[in-house]
């Protein structure tokens, strides 16, 4: 019996470079090569502008100066325009006509400056140092109110504003008024009729019977505010509906009864829009930064976590 092995052949398929090259070219064929190639391309591709990115951030570290700066302390910018405006400030010149000297000196004080300013807020001054706290506050307050202070309102806007706000545009009026004061048991024996009344109290017999004084809050001509702050506001109130001559009826109050002898009343002038423009323009403007404020306040509570303790809410 004869057994027979049957031994396979394997038989190996020549390399055809040029079937090879042509693959690497044609983008329809699979190529080992190429795709080996473009991956490092694209890593290398990658990595280039990773670094150009990191390198040219305004927050990280760099060798060179931009060209609005004169310099740059821990990569914070010192100003082009704040150094010229700080020369002509201090010497009266522009950059092409300072001296060496000049330069550096001022450009020393910047870099000083901005060190100094780093320091605090490395230590918090903010907190502690009341001066800057309320620098900070200010210049926070500015900040919110820039619109504000930098818009022009139109002719429409003010014209309105003035016809609202009518009574402070006016003249200031002036009074001079004396202030008699008696006390309260003279009541009954004071005359009923103004006429009387005031002839009594330009009496010095009545007067002395009476035990009638002048207070002496007012002396000659006055303003109005300056009447009102020495009257005060009841006192004040009877007064300024006084003509020129009168009296007023006896008052009475916790000092005693008081009487007021009107000798010149000149009552305030309403202003014309055209002479109260100015005062209209500012006071416009001064409400619409106290809005602004008002309102930047509000939004910054609200975004705030504040907590109040229990014996002050």
């Amino acid at each position: 019996m004869s057994i027979r092995f049957h031994i396979p052949v394997r038989f190996k398929m020549p390399i055809d470079h040029k079937s090879d090259a042509f693959s690497w070219r044609n983008p329809s064929q699979i190529s080992n090569a190429r795709s080996f190639v473009l991956m490092s391309c694209g890593v290398l591709l990658g990595l280039v502008l990773a670094g150009y990115a990191l390198f040219t951030a305004r927050s990280a570290s760099t060798l060179i100066v931009p060209g609005e700066d004169v310099a740059l302390v821990n990569q914070q910018p010192v100003s082009r325009a704040d150094y010229v405006a700080l020369l002509q400030t201090l010497y009266g010149v522009d950059l092409s006509h300072a001296t060496l000297e000049q330069r550096h000196r001022v450009l020393d004080d910047m870099i000083r400056e901005e060190l100094f300013v780093q320091r605090g807020k490395e230590l918090d001054v903010a907190s502690t140092d009341p001066d800057v706290r309320g620098a900070l506050v200010n210049a926070v307050e500015l900040e919110i109110s820039e619109n504000a202070i930098t818009a022009q309102p139109s002719e429409a806007a003010l014209r309105q504003f003035y016809a609202t706000h009518q009574d402070r545009y006016v003249s200031e009026g002036i009074m001079r008024v004396k202030d008699w004061v008696f006390p309260a048991t003279a009541l009954p024996e004071l005359p009923g009729e103004p006429a009387a009344l005031k002839s009594a109290i330009h009496d010095p017999q009545a007067l002395a019977r009476l035990s009638g004084r002048d207070s002496g809050k007012t002396k000659d001509d006055e303003f109005y505010f300056a009447a009102k702050i020495h009257l005060g506001d009841q006192l004040f109130a009877v007064a300024r509906d006084l003509s020129d001559g009168a009296i007023s009826a006896p008052i009475r109050m916790a000092d005693g009864i008081h009487i007021l002898d009107m000798d010149k009343n000149k009552l305030p002038v309403p202003f014309a829009f055209a002479a109260a423009r100015s005062q209209v323009v500012s006071d416009y403007r001064n409400q619409a930064i106290e809005r602004s404020k008002v309102s930047g306040e509000s939004f910054l509570r609200k975004r705030a976590n504040v907590l109040i303790a229990d014996d002050l809410r």
